[in-house]
C-alpha cells in the first residue's frame, strides 16, 4: 500500500456531461443526484475536467434499438444541422463561463491555469470540449470565435456522422471499424485545431477516422472516455493495435467509467460492476504502452458508473483501489493528472 493518502493526490478527470444536465445551474451550489458538481469535486479531491458541450440529436429521428441477450446495436443518431448546433452550444458554453465569471471556477486556456489549480487552494479547473464539431462551419471561421471564448478540446464527431467525419455507433460485441474516417473537411479541422492549439479528441470515432487523425501527426493522440477492446468488446473500445498508436504518438487513453464498456457482457449493472473493472482497464492500457498514457475519463453524468464509486466524491476510493492493485504513488499521481498535464500541454503550446 502506499504511504501517500488517496485524498492528497489531485484528479484531473477527462470527461464529464455536467453542463447539459436540467439541473446545471445549481453546479456551483450542489444538485441533488447526478454525478458531479463543484462541492463534490472538492470533496473527492478532482481540481480539474474536461466539461463537455454535446448537442442531442432530435429523437424522433432516432431508429430503434436491437437488443438481445448478450448483444445490442443502436444505429447511429440523426445528423445535427449546423444552425441548431451553433445555438445550443453558444447556450451551453454560456452556462461555463458564467460560472467561471462567478468565480466558481476557471477556465483552462493554457497548461498555466492547470498547475495553478493543481497546486493552490482556489477555484478547480475547467476545460471546454465539444462533444462532436457540429457547431463548426465548413470554412472553420467559427473555430477562431470558439478559441477566443475559450475551447480547448475538441471531438470531430460524436456516435453518429458529421460534415467531418463517421462516428462510430453503439454496438457489441463489435469492433470499432464500422465504417468510413475523416473527410477532408475532417482533415482540415483538425489540422486547424493543431494550428490554434485545440486537443483532438478521437473517443466515439470509429477506427478508420482514428487511423486517418493518427496518420496527420498533428499531435499526441487523445482518447478520452473510453476502454480496452481486449477486455470488453464494445465498439467503442480501442483495439490493442490502437492502444500501442496511442503509447507511441505519446498521448493518453482516458479510462471510462461506464458499466456498458468496462463489462465484458455489456450489462447495465452498477451494483455488480466493481472498482476492479476500472483498475483492469488502466491495468491494460499501462501494460501495453505504460502508465504515462492512461488516466481517467469518468463519462459523470453521461452513463451508469458502478454503484462503488458513486459519483465524483467517491474518487479516493478509486485511487485506493489502484493502490490495492499494485500501482505505486508515481504512478497513480501520474493516472490521476500528470498524464493529462502533459498531453494537454503538448497541444497548447
Amino acid at each position: 500500500m502506499p504511504s501517500e493518502s488517496a485524498h492528497q493526490i489531485p484528479v484531473f478527470d477527462g470527461h464529464n456531461d455536467a453542463l447539459t444536465r436540467p439541473d446545471h445551474a445549481r453546479l456551483a451550489s450542489g444538485r441533488e443526484g447526478g454525478h458531479l458538481d463543484l462541492p463534490r469535486m472538492r470533496t473527492g479531491g478532482v481540481r480539474g475536467g474536461i466539461f463537455a458541450v454535446f448537442v442531442e440529436s432530435k429523437r424522433a429521428a432516432r431508429e430503434p434499438v436491437a437488443e438481445t441477450p448478450g448483444a445490442f446495436y443502436e444505429p447511429p443518431a440523426a445528423r445535427v444541422p449546423y444552425p441548431r448546433a451553433a445555438a445550443v452550444s453558444a447556450a451551453t458554453s454560456g452556462r461555463l463561463l458564467a460560472l467561471e465569471r462567478e468565480g466558481a471556477l476557471r477556465i483552462a486556456r493554457d497548461a498555466t491555469d492547470l498547475d495553478v489549480a493543481r497546486d493552490g487552494d482556489g477555484p478547480p479547473v475547467a476545460v471546454l470540449h465539444f462533444e462532436g464539431a457540429e457547431a463548426i462551419d465548413a470554412e472553420l471561421e467559427s473555430l477562431e470565435t470558439w478559441y477566443a471564448a475559450g475551447l480547448r478540446s475538441l471531438g470531430p464527431v460524436w456516435s453518429r456522422p458529421n460534415r467531418f467525419a463517421h462516428g462510430v455507433p453503439f454496438a457489441f460485441p463489435s469492433s470499432p471499424d464500422t465504417g468510413p474516417g475523416l473527410s477532408p473537411d475532417g482533415r482540415r479541422l483538425v489540422r486547424r485545431c493543431a494550428e490554434l492549439g485545440i486537443a483532438v479528441d478521437l473517443a466515439h470515432m470509429n477506427e478508420a477516422g482514428f487511423w486517418d487523425v493518427a496518420a496527420l501527426e498533428a499531435g499526441p493522440l487523445i482518447v478520452s472516455h473510453t476502454g480496452a477492446h481486449a477486455l470488453a468488446a464494445n465498439s467503442r473500445n480501442l483495439t490493442d493495435r490502437q492502444i500501442d498508436a496511442v503509447g507511441a504518438s505519446g498521448g493518453l487513453v482516458g479510462i471510462v467509467f461506464s458499466c456498458y464498456f468496462l463489462r465484458a457482457n455489456y450489462a447495465n449493472d452498477p451494483e455488480g460492476t466493481p472498482l476492479s473493472l476500472i483498475v483492469a482497464h488502466v491495468r491494460h492500457v499501462a501494460e501495453r504502452v505504460g502508465t504515462a498514457h492512461v488516466a481517467f475519463g469518468s463519462d459523470f453524468d453521461g452513463t451508469t458508473i458502478p454503484a462503488a464509486l458513486g459519483d465524483v466524491a467517491g474518487m479516493p476510493r478509486l485511487l485506493a483501489a489502484l493502490a490495492e492493485g499494485g500501482f505505486s504513488d508515481a504512478e497513480i499521481r501520474a493516472i490521476a493528472w500528470d498524464n493529462w498535464r502533459r498531453v494537454l500541454g503538448a497541444w497548447w503550446r
